[in-house]
């Protein structure tokens, strides 16, 4: 049964990579990524329940927030232009 959704989420790995690739607007590849990444996390958890590695739950944790981060960042660079803020810096008190 494991072995089933192991390979569903394969399939589905693949068409978002797909979309990713061939995505006609740079918000659905962003989209696609996250996907991946989030798909990404569910295959490492299946698979670290398939190896009797309970460890690879924490991994796939920790690969959840790195994507979650990464699509922000990626999202506010598409949005800004850049990472750093925007407006006026702060004055200096002298």
């Amino acid at each position: 049964m494991f072995a089933a959704a192991t390979l569903e989420i394969l399939v589905t790995m693949a068409l978002a990579l797909t979309r990713a690739l061939l995505g006609p607007t740079v918000y659905d590849r962003v989209l696609a990524v996250n996907t991946f990444g989030t798909k990404t996390v569910l295959l490492i958890a299946v698979l670290g329940f398939l190896a009797g590695r309970p460890d690879f739950l924490d991994i796939s944790l920790v690969y959840a927030l790195i994507n979650f981060i990464g699509t922000i960042a990626v999202l506010k660079f598409l949005k800004f232009g850049d990472l750093g803020t925007h407006g006026e810096e702060p004055e200096a008190d002298s």
